[in-house]
């Protein structure tokens, strides 16, 4: 069976590295570096969060991505300058995911919470 958001953040961490090759043969190592950082930690932690021990765990690792996924949502906007990023190929997908991302994982942290009640 398909998990969306395993499957979701494992893309984007593809392109995110996609983005970081292209950041660093430009020279822009530090900012490349911030990127991939960031924007591959969001499916190692959503990847984490399958093997949870609880359901405290599960919420916990996933809180974890959300964070990771709005720095990379931040990292993005600061590389969509035409010089950096904004004129590479993988843009307009790296914005329009990471918006979903964040509103997934905001979606099944929020039911998960709910059932822990």
């Amino acid at each position: 069976m398909a998990n969306v958001i395993v499957d979701k953040t494992f893309r984007f961490a593809q392109e995110i590295i996609g983005a970081y090759l292209f950041l660093r043969e430009h020279g822009h190592f530090k900012l490349a570096d911030q990127l991939v950082k960031a924007g591959t930690s969001i499916g190692a932690n959503v990847e984490e969060a399958q093997a949870a021990h609880s359901k405290l765990d599960f919420v916990a690792k996933l809180t974890i991505s959300n964070k990771e996924a709005r720095e990379t949502r931040y990292w993005i906007r600061v590389l969509d300058r035409k010089e950096l990023l904004g004129e590479n190929q993988s843009m307009p997908y790296l914005k329009n995911e990471i918006e979903e991302i964040i509103l997934l994982l905001n979606s099944i942290i929020k039911k998960s919470r709910e059932n822990l009640q």
